[in-house]
């Protein structure tokens, strides 16, 4: 499961068992930090806490001040300089520094349960979010969720038009006091993985662990049958001839193309590089390349078209079994989304 949405599922379902809980935010961070800015934790009355702001010593510096925040009932926030020999040192060496914001929400409260409801819920909508905070101080006082289809939701005081300009790839802080910190939240587009062979079965539930959303298609029924693919949104049996026709590729979708042979790898790419899709990655070696580089263009596919193609698919690491494939692919994946993120 993404844990982001195990994250918000979990504040969910404690909040409506009416128990507190507290959301450590890191909201700035300069220099080298264990986790950037949007990293995040819960920390439960019990004890528990799900995600991560890094581990080490700000995170459990971090558990201690939540758990002084649940029983006190506040929210603040808390700075911590990461370099040696500094007065502020919490005993670490990444050289930098941190800003967490710490979110009291009481159990029980129908307007914040309603809140971390809808926010659990869009991670199975595939579209693009942002979570908008506004800070006093670094201290979060207001919350609520922007989607350009929405607008601004559950924010009691926060100005819609103010916080456009944050809205971005990247976590933004805005300027003056108080200010806003969005950060996306969930982003559209989805992985369509081409074939149900030994490798697709590792790579989805890698995929979807991360983050991604992911869907199946396949032609042979028994390579398309859904409990082979655990974290996958869909799966598609259909003819890979009839791939455009079945699904449309939106821009901001994946294409990684690994079905049982060099055919049907053709008949996918080909009509793969006629979408916008941002990546489109292929299995296969060198030689199988070179021969189906010259059939694409053949077929009509400007030859520009073609550096659009990541193959062999994912990053070189020597992978030779299914699942260490499964991970290099995974890994180009979220390299590429990375980049997207950062706008490059």
């Amino acid at each position: 499961m993404n844990d982001m949405k195990k994250l918000f599922e979990t504040m969910r379902d404690t909040l409506a068992r009416g128990e507190d809980a507290v959301l450590c935010t890191i909201i700035a961070s300069s220099g080298s930090t264990p986790r950037g800015s949007g990293a995040k934790m819960a920390v439960f009355a019990d004890g528990k806490t799900c995600g991560t702001i890094g581990g080490g010593a700000v995170e459990h510096e971090s558990i201690l001040l939540a758990q002084q925040a649940l029983l006190r009932r506040e929210t603040f926030a808390q700075g911590f300089n990461l370099a040696p020999n500094q007065v502020a040192d919490i005993g670490m060496i990444c050289g930098g520094k941190v800003l967490v914001a710490f979110s009291f929400f009481a159990g029980g409260d129908a307007e914040t349960l309603a809140l971390f409801t809808y926010i659990a819920g869009l991670f199975d909508m595939q579209k693009d979010t942002w979570l908008v905070t506004k800070l006093c101080n670094g201290a979060a006082v207001d919350m609520g969720v922007y989607a350009r289809d929405t607008g601004l939701l559950f924010a009691k005081d926060i100005s819609e038009t103010a916080i456009l300009p944050l809205l971005g790839p990247r976590a933004a802080r805005g300027e003056g006091e108080p200010c806003y910190y969005v950060e996306p939240l969930t982003r559209a587009g989805i992985v369509y993985v081409f074939g149900g062979g030994h490798v697709s079965q590792e790579l989805v539930p890698v995929l979807a662990h991360v983050g991604f959303s992911v869907a199946v298609y396949e032609e042979r029924e028994r390579f398309a049958a859904p409990e082979l693919f655990p974290g996958a949104v869909r799966t598609i049996m259909a003819p890979f001839s009839e791939a455009s026709a079945r699904i449309g590729i939106m821009p901001e979708d994946y294409a990684v193309i690994m079905t049982r042979g060099h055919q049907g790898d053709f008949i996918v790419l080909e009509q793969m590089l006629r979408t916008e899709a941002t990546y489109i990655g292929v299995i296969g070696s060198r030689h199988k390349i070179a021969a189906t580089n010259a059939r694409l263009l053949a077929a009509g596919i400007p030859e520009e078209a073609l550096a659009r193609i990541h193959t062999p698919i994912g990053l070189a690491i020597g992978a030779e079994t299914p699942a260490e494939i499964a991970i290099s692919v995974a890994a180009e994946l979220i390299a590429h989304r990375a980049g997207i993120r950062k706008g490059e």
